[in-house]
C-alpha cells in the first residue's frame, strides 16, 4: 500500500444500533474496491472487521476494526466499530481519530436506541456525521417517514441526497437531489437514466430540505434562500462542505450493502463531500508536558512527529500491537520516539497497515493516517509519541464508567497469579475492564459497562487464556458502630505456674461523629492506675478490635475509647495482657444494650440521566430500592438528570435493570457518598447472612 498524504486521507468512523449493518457496508467497500474477491458475511463469520472468537460466535462486531480502502487515488480509513451499548469505549476509540461519523440507519427499523447514541456521541466529541439508510432493497422500506422521523428527531441539519424509484417493488435507482437526474444500479454499477415521471415533487421537496440545510451555512446563501431563489449545484457542493464539517449539514444517503447498491456512490460521497483529514482537523490541542501549555499541532507532514495512540491489541502469541493516529510529520520504520506520558524512548521497529486481523508492512506513514507498532512495552492506549525535540501530549480518551461489578475467582486452586496476568493484558486492549483487589474482603473485583461486556471478559478468560472463573456479587462493606455511651472494665487474669497474666482496664465508649475514622483514643488516668507503658498496648487492643465487629465482622468505624481506669501487678501485667482486656471491653461494649449498637450500610451518590419519558419509572424503580430522590433538571440536551442517594447495597445489577427500563436510553453515574444506619430488617439480614458464611 503506497504512502498517502494529509490531503488525500479520510478516517471514517462506521456507527449505529448492532444489527443494522456496519460490518456489512465495511465488507462492501472492501468487495467494490477490489480488496476482496469474496464478499464475507457476519452469520458466516468470515468479515474482514469481525475476526476474533467472540464476534464470529456472538455473529456482532465487539472491538473496533481498521478498513482501509483505496478508492479514487485516495485512502479511506473505515473504522467498523460495535454497535451494542456495552463497547462504547470502543465507539469512542474510533471516533477519537475520526473525520466523519457514518451512521448506518436500517431502513426497516428505523431510528433505533444505537442511531441516537452514535448521534449523541459524534456531536459530544465534536465529529461531522453522514447517515447511510441500509436495506433500501427490503419493500416495507419508506423512505419518506425514515427522513421524517431522522427531522423530527435530529433536527433540521438533515438533508436527503437521494430520492430512490423501484421497479416491480426492488429499488433499483434513485435521482440525485442536487442535479434533478436518475442514477440505476446495473450490474453492480451506477449508470445515468431519466428521472420517472411523477417524481417531480418528491425530488423538489427534498432539494428544499438540503437548501434549507445548506442555507444554514453562509449569509449570502441564507438571504437567496429566503429570497426563494434556487441555489446552484457548486453553492450547494460548497456549503455541503461547510455544513458537514462545521455540524450544521447531515447528509443522508442511500443503499442496500449486502447487494454492494450504492457503495460506490457512499465512497464517491466520501470523497466529494467530506474534505480531507487535513482540513477537517487541520489543527490538534495538545499539551507542553513541561509548562501545561495548550500547543497546536498542525497535521502536516513536515512538522515534527506526534502520534496519538488511541487503541491496543493484546494476543498471548503475537504480544502488545499499538495502533495510533499520526498527528502530524511523518513515522519511518525504525525511527527512536519518546513515550511522552511515560517519559521513555521507544524504538520503533516495522510499521503496519492493519486491515481487520491482516498486518501489512510500510514503510512509512504520513500525518493523518492511522497505522500499527508492534512490541512497544511501554506505551498503551491514550499515550502520545512524539519526536524528541517536540514532546507532546495529545487529550485522553474519556471513557464511560464501568459500574456493574463482580468478585472474580479462578476455579483452579493456584491460578490467582494468571488470572493477574491474563487480566492486565484484557485491560491493556479495554480500558472499560477494571480491575481491583479488595483490602478489606480480599476479594478481587472486575468491573465492566454491562452484563455483556462482563460475560465475554470471562469468555476471553477461557478461550484466549485458559482460565475458568467464576463469578459472585461482591461482599457490601458493611460497618459497625455503637450510637450509645456505656463505660466497661474488663480484665484478664491468667495464672499457670511462673509469671502470670493480669491487665484491667475501664474504658468510656461513645460514638466519635467521625465515620471515616475507625477510632479515636485517649487516656484519664489518674494516680498511675495504669502506667503509661501500657497505653500503647490499650491502643492496640482498639486497633486489632476494629478491624472485624462483635456484631457480623464488619470492621468498625465512629468509636471514641477513653481508658479512665484500670490496675495492674508489678509482676504478672504485660503488654499482651492489656492488649487482650481492651479486646475483651470492646466486645463487652457491644454486648451492651445500652451501647445501642448496629449496622451501617454504605450510601451511593447516584445520578440518573434519561429521557423524559422515563422519569416516573426510574424514580418508581428507586423507591423500590430505598433511594431518596434529591430532585431533578434538565441538561443541554433535554434529558432529565434525577439526583438520588440510595444504598450500594440495592444497585445490584442496576445497569442492566436500567437499560432494560429504558430501552438503553438511560444512563448512570455512582460515587460512594456516607455511611448511614440500616433499617433493622435489613441489619437483620445482615448478620443472618455472616452468620450462615461462618457457618459453612
Amino acid at each position: 500500500m503506497k504512502s498517502y498524504s494529509a490531503n488525500e486521507i479520510r478516517n471514517v468512523a462506521i456507527l449505529g444500533h448492532s444489527g443494522c449493518g456496519k460490518t456489512t457496508i465495511a465488507e462492501a467497500c472492501l468487495h467494490v474496491s477490489g480488496v476482496t474477491k469474496r464478499f464475507g458475511r457476519t452469520e458466516e463469520g468470515n468479515t474482514v472487521s469481525d475476526y476474533d472468537p467472540e464476534e464470529i460466535k456472538r455473529k456482532v462486531s465487539i472491538n473496533a476494526s481498521i478498513i482501509p480502502v483505496e478508492w479514487l487515488d485516495e485512502k479511506i480509513n473505515f473504522i467498523d466499530t460495535p454497535g451494542y451499548f456495552d463497547f462504547e469505549g470502543e465507539v469512542r476509540q474510533a471516533l477519537s481519530v475520526a473525520d466523519l461519523a457514518l451512521i448506518v440507519v436500517n431502513g426497516k427499523s428505523g431510528i433505533e436506541v444505537g442511531t441516537e447514541k452514535a448521534w449523541e456521541l459524534a456531536t459530544d466529541m465534536n465529529v461531522p456525521k453522514m447517515i447511510f439508510v441500509n436495506d433500501m432493497d427490503d419493500e416495507n422500506v419508506h423512505i419518506e417517514d425514515i427522513i421524517d422521523s431522522l427531522k423530527q428527531v435530529f433536527g433540521k441539519s438533515i438533508a436527503p441526497l437521494q430520492v430512490p424509484f423501484y421497479e416491480g417493488g426492488k429499488f433499483v435507482g434513485f435521482v440525485n437531489a442536487i442535479r434533478r437526474k436518475g442514477r440505476k444500479f446495473e450490474n453492480g454499477m451506477v449508470e445515468p437514466c431519466d428521472m420517472p415521471a411523477g417524481m417531480e415533487d418528491e425530488v423538489e421537496t427534498m432539494r428544499t430540505m438540503i437548501e434549507e440545510a445548506v442555507a444554514e451555512t453562509d449569509d449570502e446563501l441564507m438571504e437567496k434562500f429566503f429570497a426563494e431563489e434556487s441555489f446552484t449545484e457548486d453553492e450547494i457542493n460548497r456549503g455541503l462542505q461547510i455544513g458537514i464539517v462545521d455540524g450544521t449539514v447531515t447528509p443522508v444517503i442511500l443503499g442496500a450493502a449486502t447487494y454492494t447498491i450504492g457503495i460506490r456512490v457512499l465512497m464517491n460521497d466520501i470523497n466529494k463531500f467530506i474534505p480531507p483529514t487535513g482540513k477537517v482537523r487541520p489543527t490538534v490541542e495538545a499539551i507542553n508536558p513541561k509548562t501545561e501549555d495548550s500547543v497546536e499541532i498542525n497535521c502536516d507532514e513536515n512538522d515534527p512527529f506526534s502520534a496519538f495512540v488511541f487503541k491496543t491489541i493484546a494476543d498471548p502469541y503475537v504480544g502488545r500491537l499499538s495502533i495510533f493516529k499520526v498527528c502530524s510529520g511523518v513515522l519511518k520504520k525504525d525511527a527512536m520516539v519518546k513515550n511522552v506520558n511515560k517519559n521513555i524512548a521507544e524504538k520503533i521497529g516495522h510499521i503496519y497497515v492493519l486491515r481487520g486481523k491482516e498486518q501489512i508492512e510500510v514503510d512509512e506513514l504520513k500525518a493523518g493516517d492511522i497505522g500499527a507498532v508492534a512490541k512497544l512495552q511501554n506505551t498503551s492506549t491514550n499515550d502520545t509519541l512524539a519526536d524528541a525535540s517536540r514532546p507532546v501530549e495529545m487529550p485522553p480518551i474519556e471513557y464511560p464508567q464501568s459500574l456493574m461489578k463482580m468478585a472474580v475467582k479462578p476455579k483452579a486452586k493456584g491460578d490467582e497469579d494468571k488470572l493477574a496476568g491474563a487480566v492486565s493484558k484484557i485491560m491493556e486492549e479495554d480500558k472499560t475492564i477494571l480491575f481491583s483487589v479488595d483490602k478489606e474482603t480480599k476479594q478481587s473485583v472486575v468491573a465492566a459497562v454491562g452484563d455483556t461486556h462482563m460475560d465475554v471478559f470471562v469468555n476471553k478468560l477461557k478461550n484466549k487464556y485458559k482460565i475458568d472463573v467464576e463469578l459472585s456479587e461482591p461482599v457490601i462493606p458493611y460497618r459497625e458502630k455503637i450510637r450509645g455511651k456505656v463505660s466497661i472494665r474488663s480484665k484478664y487474669k491468667k495464672q499457670s505456674g511462673g509469671h502470670g497474666q493480669y491487665g484491667d482496664v475501664a474504658i468510656d465508649f461513645e460514638p466519635s461523629g467521625d465515620l471515616t475514622t475507625p477510632y479515636i483514643f485517649e487516656e484519664k488516668i489518674f494516680g498511675g492506675s495504669v502506667p503509661k507503658q501500657y497505653f500503647p498496648a490499650v491502643e492496640k487492643g482498639l486497633q486489632d478490635s476494629v478491624k472485624a465487629g462483635p456484631i457480623a465482622g464488619y470492621p468498625i468505624v465512629g468509636l471514641k475509647a477513653t481508658l479512665v481506669d484500670g490496675s495492674y501487678h508489678p509482676v504478672d501485667s504485660s503488654e499482651m495482657a492489656f492488649k487482650t482486656a481492651t479486646v475483651m471491653a470492646v466486645k463487652d461494649a457491644f454486648a451492651d444494650p445500652a451501647s445501642k449498637p448496629c449496622i451501617m450500610e454504605p450510601i451511593a451518590s447516584v445520578t440518573v440521566i434519561v429521557p423524559d419519558d422515563y422519569t416516573g419509572d426510574v424514580m418508581g424503580d428507586m423507591n423500590k430500592r430505598r433511594g431518596r430522590i434529591l430532585g431533578m433538571e434538565k441538561d443541554e440536551k433535554g434529558k432529565q438528570n434525577i439526583s438520588v442517594e440510595v444504598p450500594i447495597g440495592e444497585m445490584a445489577n442496576y445497569s442492566t435493570d436500567l437499560r432494560s427500563m429504558t430501552q438503553g436510553r438511560g444512563r448512570y453515574t455512582l460515587e460512594f457518598a456516607r455511611y448511614e444506619e440500616a433499617p433493622k430488617d435489613i441489619q437483620d439480614k445482615v448478620i443472618a447472612a455472616r452468620k450462615a458464611e461462618s457457618d459453612k
